[in-house]
């Protein structure tokens, strides 16, 4: 049995694995575990592979690519920590 890797196909940003666009589920699982004791480093990662997303995608077709704003929610809106939600008393 082979192992499929949930890497970027670039310049289409899609997963090589599924074909979802990348960082797809499994991935984002995966780059959360990998980066379990550091999340600075993965949103560094992140903001990286958002970086060169943006050049490839908007290379490829600047009249097509995708919003900025739902970039950052693609490559960086899924990892942010959330604030745990106040509860109130029962």
């Amino acid at each position: 049995m082979t192992l499929q890797v949930h890497v970027a196909l670039r310049p289409l940003w899609l997963c090589r694995a599924c074909a979802a666009p990348w960082p797809c589920a499994t991935a984002r699982l995966t780059l959360l575990a990998e980066y379990r004791d550091s999340h600075v480093a993965l949103s560094i990662y992140l903001a990286g592979m958002l970086y060169n997303a943006v050049d490839d995608l908007y290379r490829l077709d600047p009249h097509d690519a995708p919003k900025p704003a739902a970039l950052h929610r693609r490559f960086l809106g899924w990892a942010a920590p959330r604030a745990p939600r106040n509860q109130s008393p029962t």
